[in-house]
């Protein structure tokens, strides 16, 4: 018999972290690493989307680094020490970095700014951005109020973020869209 997947021990709000600790599903906590979780199910989107191998290849990448990051936000940091969570490492900030410049390098410069859409896969990385950028924003409200977020997992995101905007121009570019340039209304 399989499993059930429902436990109902978050029916009264409540959730636990990974540690135990039982906290509010309102938490900013709970938040932050759902948001992620959103993050991660856009980028499996997007490589849906994507018909580049080598791409689709580092998004497998991102999403196990999401998976890793998720896991570190759902602890409870006083415990997370006598816990064996994945760590993320400076290598792979450095590896987005490196695949933003090799997809840059066969790109015409912008000159202006880009409107999202032109093809369901530009328009979904765009999104996947997005929801990047919401997570960011989670991580840096949490540090605000104190509350332990490693600093990589802030510039990861950042870079990930970019990462995103240079892949959904070289989706485009691979698929002979032409980018929808912002044209402000004068």
């Amino acid at each position: 018999m399989a499993q059930k997947i429902y436990t109902k021990t978050g029916d009264l709000g409540k959730t636990s972290l990974i540690g135990g600790t039982k906290v509010s599903k309102g938490n900013i906590r709970i938040e932050t690493y759902g948001t992620i979780d959103e993050l991660n199910s856009y980028i499996g989107l997007v490589s849906d989307h994507c018909n580049d191998d080598h791409s689709k290849n580092i998004l497998k990448e991102i999403q196990d680094r999401l998976f890793t990051i998720g896991s570190s936000l759902a602890c409870d940091p006083d415990k997370e020490q006598k816990l064996k969570i994945p760590d993320l490492k400076e290598a792979d900030v450095q590896l987005l970095e490196k695949e933003i410049d090799a997809m840059n390098s066969t790109l015409p410069e912008m000159k202006h700014f880009i409107l999202p859409g032109g093809h369901v896969a530009v328009s979904t990385t765009h999104i996947a951005r997005c929801v990047c950028r919401h997570a960011e924003r989670w991580c840096v409200n949490m540090q605000e109020q104190n509350l332990f977020v490693d600093p990589l997992v802030i510039k990861y995101l950042n870079r990930l973020s970019d990462y995103l905007f240079v892949l959904a121009r070289y989706t485009g570019h691979l698929l002979s869209i032409t980018e929808i340039a912002w044209l402000p209304r004068i």
